[in-house]
């Protein structure tokens, strides 16, 4: 048994970086924190609710969940994720959209109403994120909402009724003012801050001057390689998206 134990986007970790597991939990528990149980074929994982951070258990220590990338190994961060995920989506459906009675879990993973019978889902949001190239340039631009002083990908979340490609080529002309040609996917992640899916694509530069949405963007431009900017930590598909054209262009370089 591994227990998955949050408390205000931090999650506890053994002081040597793993999630606790035991047939006991490390710190005593009462039924309503459990808000469910997960099971794959190699382990069985408690999803646990905090109410005060647990700083006082020894050999252990809070975390913030995104700071775990750098410590987990890449499944327990998966199922770290799929964790706060779970209760992010328990706080949010408390009760029936249909007829307003409390929720009960129905699965490991769904709800049912008691009442009318109403099944829910987790349903993520996605959003998508592109990698734009011009020649030897990369655009890379700073979200408004960006916590940190790097630059990223232009990113947006995808409308109901939309493809995923119609979103791509709408966020760049909303935000950039640029179209773009050979749209390719490149990889997915689920982003667990607090629930969504992010679909990465790349994309080559076709036309327009480009011109920022200063609602959503304070900063952006063509970059090339000796003059990046400071860019996102490995934790996001962002960077994976910039570090896979970077090596492109070191081994570019390289060639005689």
């Amino acid at each position: 048994m591994k227990y998955l134990c949050y408390c205000a986007g931090s999650i506890l970790l053994t002081d040597d970086g793993h999630l606790p597991g035991g047939e006991q939990p490390p710190l005593t528990l009462q039924p309503w924190q459990v808000a469910t149980t997960l099971t794959d074929p190699e382990d069985t994982y408690q999803v646990v609710r905090l109410s005060t951070p647990a700083t006082r258990i020894p050999g252990h220590r809070m975390v913030e969940l995104r700071q775990s990338f750098g410590l987990l190994s890449p499944s327990e961060y998966h199922w770290a994720g799929k964790g706060a995920e779970l209760l992010y989506w328990d706080a949010n459906t408390r009760y029936c959209g249909a007829c307003g009675s409390p929720t009960g879990w129905h699965t490991q993973i769904s709800k049912k109403c008691p009442q009318c019978g109403k099944e829910q889902w987790p349903s993520p949001a996605v959003a998508v994120i592109v990698r734009v190239t011009r020649g030897d340039e990369i655009l890379l631009v700073k979200a408004r909402n960006f916590r940190g002083s790097y630059y990223g990908l232009v990113a947006g979340f995808v409308e109901t009724g939309e493809r995923l490609e119609d979103s791509v080529c709408r966020e760049l002309w909303e935000e950039t003012h640029i179209r773009i040609r050979n749209l390719r996917y490149f990889d997915s992640q689920p982003w667990p801050y607090p629930f969504g899916l992010m679909v990465g694509f790349t994309a080559e530069y076709e036309s327009g001057t480009l011109a920022l949405q200063r609602s959503e963007l304070s900063e952006g431009g063509w970059f090339t390689l000796d003059r990046l900017p400071n860019i996102p930590d490995k934790a996001s598909i962002s960077r994976r998206l910039i570090d896979d054209w970077t090596d492109s262009q070191m081994k570019k370089q390289s060639l005689p």
